[in-house]
């Protein structure tokens, strides 16, 4: 099954989500999805399709890189990890890959509370990924 049939669900999703400048392009036996989607619950749905698709991001044959468009009422919330910094994985899961980091006290952007356990969220250099929840707390 070529992978473009395989992912459809999520790719249509995607354009009916809105998500503009959606990009697919199948290269090496992987699927990339790219593109900017208009708020944080229509990129929560990409992933919970994708993970339907694939149960625990298994297969390794999608890049899903779909980023949030962030409009000015934004939330901030702090870090409140004991020590360390703060993990920013690619999807909503310890098996994610990390793709930034967010240090102890920093203030960061929340695009969206995905669910109780993982918060979308974008730090100042413009990494945005998943960050588990319980180290987050509203800025006052």
């Amino acid at each position: 099954m070529a992978l473009q049939d395989k992912y459809k669900e999520l790719t249509d999703a995607a354009a009916a989500a809105g998500v503009s400048d959606l990009q697919v392009r199948e290269q090496e036996g992987v699927l990339y999805v790219d593109g900017i989607a208009p708020n944080g619950a229509a990129k929560d749905q990409l992933w919970a399709i994708y993970d339907k698709l694939d149960p625990n991001f298994l297969s390794g044959d999608l890049v899903l890189d779909v980023k949030v468009a962030i409009d000015a009422a934004v939330t901030k919330v702090k870090v409140i990890t004991e020590n360390s910094n703060l993990n920013i994985r690619k999807g909503p899961g310890t098996d994610q890959p990390i793709v930034g980091k967010a240090a102890k006290n920093e203030v960061i952007t929340l695009v969206n509370q995905s669910n109780d356990q993982w918060w979308l969220v974008r730090t100042e250099d413009g990494e945005e990924g998943y960050a588990y929840a319980q180290y987050l707390s509203p800025e006052a």
